[in-house]
């Protein structure tokens, strides 16, 4: 296996005595080059906490975490935060969009704190496969949260990342978008051989990912 990404025993603690949640215990995993893999759990299974591990926006009480050659645990702060700019591409479930910027603004917002020029014909048909093109000058409070999750997808999608970490993507969806979304998230991921790691609850979405991975409290349960 070609793997961009591997973690070796993972483990994230919280609180102690009665009182200690083993969030992740003993999570070892590696995610293959450009495909598509789907994390799936109930509420409380630990695949979010996973999923912020593998996006280096927590640290693991114990184990390591490398994407591609680089060890997230050797990163000063400062490295660890160009590092994600750079190589990953986050959708959240919550989709934090900047409230006082544009659509537009929002998507290239990644890319402009780099000091990079976006690839505006790239992230145009990104734009049109989402449906966004007569919402670029609005703001995200003018927007469903359905629309608001689309821009945070084109956002992840337009610095063309090699890792997008998706958070419940569709979880703000309905059934007919979802399918759209996952479909072009598989399309861009084998244009530009991306690696997707999305977690969900949702078996039928899961079903789409080229590799399912459950998780139940707080350990792989099967592949």
């Amino acid at each position: 296996m070609d793997a961009i990404l591997k973690a070796t025993g993972l483990k994230k603690y919280y609180g102690k005595g009665e009182a200690l949640v083993k969030a992740l215990d003993g999570v070892d995993l590696e995610i293959e080059r450009g495909k598509f893999t789907a994390i799936i759990g109930t509420s409380g299974s630990g695949k979010s906490t996973l999923l912020n591990m593998l996006g280096g926006l927590d640290t693991p009480s114990e184990g390591s975490i490398r994407i591609g050659d680089t060890e997230l645990a050797k990163l000063s702060s400062e490295e660890a935060t160009v590092f994600r700019r750079r190589q990953i591409g986050f959708i959240f479930q919550n989709y934090n969009l900047v409230p006082v910027l544009s659509v537009w603004e929002n998507i290239i917002f990644p890319i402009s704190l780099d000091g990079k020029k976006p690839d505006k014909k790239f992230i145009r048909e990104i734009v049109r496969l989402l449906g966004l093109e007569k919402k670029l000058d609005s703001l995200p409070g003018q927007l469903s949260g359905g629309q608001q999750q689309r821009v945070a997808i084109a956002r992840a999608l337009a610095s063309k990342p090699s890792i997008i970490l998706a958070d419940e993507p569709t979880g703000n969806l309905d059934s007919h978008t979802s399918g759209d979304v996952i479909g072009l998230l598989k399309m861009t991921g084998r244009e530009f051989r991306q690696t997707i790691v999305m977690i969900t609850h949702n078996p039928e979405i899961a079903e789409m990912a080229d590799r399912i991975i459950r998780i139940e409290d707080g350990r792989i349960a099967e592949q």
